[in-house]
């Protein structure tokens, strides 16, 4: 079975608090749905006509798990903090391997 990805790219961070209440509320959601932090905010370079204000990479066993995890309601509640804090690109994308 192949691995899958929440790839999240922040355009803009309007509110830098809320973004902060969200992680705290996010990464326990993500880890109780088997989620593997492997990139948050590090150094990136953007090329093309890409902005990142901020990428977020994590892992998952599988894409199933990944979309039960982004519906779970742990995570629901993350996302509500989060409402209109910032403006990114999320895509849950199924690996290769």
């Amino acid at each position: 079975m192949t691995k899958a990805y929440w790839v999240s790219v922040y355009r803009t961070i309007a509110d830098p608090e809320k973004l902060a209440a969200y992680d705290n509320l996010a990464a326990p959601a993500v880890r109780a749905g088997g989620g593997r932090l492997l990139s948050r905010g590090l150094r990136n370079a953007t090329y093309d006509a890409g902005i990142a204000e901020r990428i977020v990479l994590i892992e998952f066993e599988n894409f199933e798990q990944a979309v039960a995890t982004r519906e779970s309601e742990a995570y629901q509640e993350a996302l509500t903090v989060l409402a209109d804090a910032v403006e990114r690109d999320f895509h849950i994308i199924e690996g290769i391997d």
